[in-house]
């Protein structure tokens, strides 16, 4: 089982002076075989994005690094010192080796965070068309309104008898206890969320929304945070938040607010840099749940072995951790690969932005992120009969709790309307909401308390017939399919 307070322990490290270098931090065991390298290509001339991180976290520390970008023949595009992690451009083909070398014993280590050239624009900021993409969000199937005081719930919107996911986790029975608090905020980390939609309009948290998808820097405004390609956020958000207004569905946790942190590109890719900057914002603007129903690209698992993956693990890691000691519980979607997350062999999809991906054997060090970093919730995917949906990911100690995933019924772009869509993203929203209104019921709690109790009372579920070929491992109390359990929202509150 994975530690739920680890988290914790290394973001009171961060806070302090130094950080525990990358290798340790992520390295397979001694007699497990190493992971296949992937090379990355950073040609001279093409304009290619970094991560660096600092040895150790205090200001001479990142000026020092800044300076070591700039002496590498590198812009520093972004820097978070209180992570000490700075996003870099350079088009010099050996920036990766300079920056450490003329670092010294400043930086711990350097790495890319995508295979391919930036597409969102230079250094200088001139900006590039983009098109279509290929990430991963593909995988899944596919006005003014008054705002909800946070009350119990007292009467009914027209769709919500479709909500069958509302029915199996309880949240009726919960909204006679509360719809969630208005002081209580909810990240989500995504591709943006409709500024229009009735059932959405009233619950963004407009002051706190950001876009990240500016090469990693934050952004304000309705410009930066909405959706333009995906409604994959949008409908993420309505089940967490959709507002109970006599219009369409109502969402989990409808008397609190929601913030959009758009990390989704245009393309549909999720690069370090924009999900590094979504957590950072979340703890900057003492956000208190987020929900990331995505993996952070090119890499379904990023590889703790290999040098030129581990330094944006790293990233993640640190702004995970930095944010979480601000007060922020993390939600993300198990993946929708049918993948054992506890017994990694191989990856054939990686990386995701390349021409072709690299078939490759994998091991223990190589992490689905952010779901997999230590203290995140990680959530499986049921379907209306409570089994373990066909796409969802699996594993003894990977799964923190089950939500429902499969068809869910929630808002959507296109007419501002509601559809049906299927995926781990559409189950981790779920236990968000969930988390949003164990949070309005017990403002004293912190992350650790609420992570904990979310687990335990969630509704133990045995082993069932499922469409999985793999079989499910464990006992009632924590198997592979489900964790701990069904995520159960009435428990949670009352």
């Amino acid at each position: 089982m994975r530690s739920r307070t680890a988290k914790i322990a290394v973001a009171a490290a961060i806070l302090g002076v130094s950080v525990i270098g990358v290798q340790p931090a992520f390295a397979a065991p001694a007699l497990e075989k190493a992971s296949t390298p992937v090379p990355i290509s950073t040609p001279d001339g093409q304009v290619s994005s970094y991560v660096v991180n600092t040895k150790i976290v205090n200001p001479g520390q990142v000026r020092k690094a800044e300076a070591a970008v700039v002496a590498a023949g590198g812009v520093v595009v972004q820097s978070w010192p209180q992570i000490g992690v700075i996003v870099a451009h350079s088009t010099k083909a050996d920036f990766r080796t300079a920056v450490v070398a003329a670092g010294g014993n400043s930086i711990a280590s350097a790495g890319p965070t995508r295979s391919v050239a930036v597409s969102e624009g230079t250094p200088e900021g001139v900006a590039t068309p983009w098109g279509p993409g290929k990430g991963q969000l593909k995988k899944s199937e596919s006005k003014k309104t008054d705002i909800s005081d946070g009350t119990a719930a007292t009467f009914t919107d027209p769709r919500e008898g479709e909500q069958w996911d509302m029915q199996m986790i309880n949240v009726p029975q919960a909204h006679e206890i509360t719809t969630g608090s208005p002081d209580v905020l909810i990240g989500v980390l995504d591709s943006g969320i409709d500024p229009d939609h009735p059932d959405l309009a009233s619950q963004i948290d407009r002051f706190n929304s950001v876009g990240c998808t500016d090469a990693g820097r934050p952004a304000t405004g309705e410009a930066a945070w909405a959706p333009t390609t995906s409604d994959h956020g949008t409908h993420v958000a309505g089940t967490i938040g959709a507002a109970r207004n006599g219009v369409g569905i109502v969402g989990v946790a409808p008397g609190s607010k929601m913030a959009s942190v758009k990390v989704v590109n245009d393309d549909g890719f999720i690069y370090p840099e924009y999900a590094v900057c979504g957590f950072m914002e979340a703890g900057l603007k003492g956000m208190d749940v987020t929900n990331n129903s995505y993996y952070v690209d090119p890499f379904e698992f990023w590889c703790g072995d290999q040098p030129e993956q581990a330094p944006a693990m790293e990233a993640v890691r640190r702004a995970v951790d930095w944010s979480t000691s601000k007060g922020a519980v993390h939600v993300a979607a198990a993946g929708n690969s049918s993948y054992d997350l506890s017994s990694k062999t191989v990856d054939t999809s990686s990386p995701n932005d390349a021409d072709k991906p690299t078939a490759r054997e994998i091991n223990s060090s190589c992490k689905d992120i952010p779901t997999e970093l230590d203290g995140v919730v990680t959530v499986s995917s049921v379907d209306s009969r409570g089994a373990l949906s066909s796409f969802s990911n699996r594993g003894l100690g990977s799964i923190d709790v089950a939500a429902p995933g499969s068809r869910v019924l929630s808002t959507i772009v296109r007419n501002n309307g509601y559809g049906l869509k299927s995926g781990t993203s559409m189950a981790s929203p779920h236990v968000a909401g969930v988390a949003a209104l164990m949070k309005s019921a017990h403002p004293a709690w912190g992350p650790e308390r609420i992570i904990d109790e979310l687990r335990a009372q969630a509704a133990d579920t045995a082993c069932t017939v499922s469409a999985v070929a793999a079989p499910c491992v464990g006992t009632d109390d924590e198997n592979s399919y489900y964790g701990e359990g069904l995520v159960d929202a009435y428990a949670a509150v009352r």
